[in-house]
């Protein structure tokens, strides 16, 4: 039989963030192996997820708390990669979803710290969250983390274990067109009003600090990040990892399964309704208001948003901003998420509670005046060397 083209391809663009966020490799190679056809995508990955889900039941019957909550957490993260470029299969979809949903929750309580849900009214509906603190301080600042286009706050467990393990909350949620809020909200561009939702409840809640609140976000969700740090002036820091600047003008260079997802998320029957609405995603206009520290991180072998996205942003930005480029980083940097995830949380935690970060030797940052762009990052492995204009926080001039 031939194998489908499109599984290959989804294989490539995604198997270092498979791995970086809880599939096991030896898994990952197994499932390469199994599946030959797209339609037989997301059963498979359920198939292996089910079997991480049994583990976890018969660790339970054994009394093995903190083994059974890692085995839900893998069945979690496999159930989601098994829908999460899917949208086209509804049924299927829904089913794995929701077993993200169960596998994670059944997990939570048992892990160290472990998590707590939380749920924050916005427009008629209940946005939902994972807060996890650390154990060692009362009132934490927090750090919240939004997912990209396919992805879904669960996914985002090993990142947010960064910001925990460096003495700040992490709250992962699914905004509009997002995880479990996408059955309720189409995706906005009104990330502010989003933020401001959730840190109207933080403000509320005694175990947390949230007059030091910091947004972070991948892919998609990097643009919704510094939406929100334009829109929410309670937010303290900002940081975008790979995400494009401007969604209407990447919506349509993006593979037929991702605009799938997004027309799904945005609840458009067509093309052409889910480009009207990525037309409003946009920082044009609007990372001029970004007044908080801002940190863009940028891979500079990302094959799905271009270099220059994160380049541009960190332009534009009205405040303090830093731009972080990893010459071998692929789209997210999860081909070396060593590097960007204890970044990514030591810069957070400077900002937000002020510990000395780690010095990371062998990260390639440019002054945001640099003039690196998308035209000679053409056939280049690396950016040019510029570590002589980097200055750690560049003010407008």
């Amino acid at each position: 039989m031939t194998r489908d083209p499109r599984v290959d391809l989804v294989f490539s663009h995604n198997l270092p963030r498979y791995v970086a966020t809880g599939v096991d490799p030896n898994d990952a190679q197994r499932l390469i192996a199994r599946i030959e056809r797209w339609e037989d995508w997301c059963r498979l990955w359920s198939e292996e997820a089910a079997r991480h889900e049994a583990l976890a039941k018969e660790a339970t019957d054994k009394g093995r708390t903190l083994t059974a909550a890692e085995a839900y957490l893998r069945a979690a993260i496999y159930y989601h990669y098994g829908k999460h470029l899917f949208a086209g299969h509804a049924d299927e979809w829904r089913a794995a979803h929701d077993r993200v949903v169960r596998s994670y929750a059944a997990g939570a309580p048992g892990l160290d710290p472990p998590l707590q849900r939380l749920t924050f009214p916005y427009q008629g509906v209940e946005i939902p969250g994972w807060l996890r603190k650390p154990r060692a301080s009362t009132r934490p600042p927090v750090a919240i983390l939004l997912p990209g286009l396919d992805a879904c706050k669960e996914e985002l467990h090993a990142w947010a274990a960064a910001f925990v393990a460096r003495g700040m909350a992490a709250l992962t949620i699914d905004g509009p067109g997002q995880g479990e809020t996408s059955l309720h909200r189409p995706t906005t561009h009104e990330w502010g009003r989003v933020i401001g939702a959730v840190i109207d409840v933080l403000e509320r809640c005694d175990d947390v600090d949230a007059r030091r609140v910091g947004v972070v976000g991948q892919s998609l969700g990097a643009l919704y990040a510094p939406l929100a740090a334009a829109g929410e002036s309670r937010l303290k820091a900002c940081i975008a990892n790979c995400g494009p600047y401007d969604a209407g003008r990447l919506l349509p260079k993006l593979p037929p399964l991702h605009q799938e997802v997004f027309r799904m998320g945005a609840h458009a029957h067509t093309a052409e309704e889910a480009q009207l609405v990525a037309d409003k995603i946009t920082l044009v206009g609007a990372a001029e208001r970004i007044t908080c520290p801002l940190l863009v991180v940028v891979g500079a072998e990302d094959k799905l948003v271009p270099p220059s996205e994160g380049e541009r942003l960190a332009k534009t930005a009205a405040g303090p901003t830093e731009l972080v480029v990893y010459p071998e980083g692929n789209h997210v940097c999860f081909n070396i998420s060593y590097k960007y995830r204890p970044l990514t949380a030591d810069w957070m935690a400077e900002r937000l509670i002020g510990c000395p970060a780690r010095n990371h030797t062998d990260d390639a940052i440019f002054d945001r005046h640099a003039q690196v762009s998308e035209a000679n990052l053409e056939g280049r492995a690396v950016y040019p060397s510029r570590l002589g204009a980097f200055a750690p926080s560049v003010e407008k001039r």
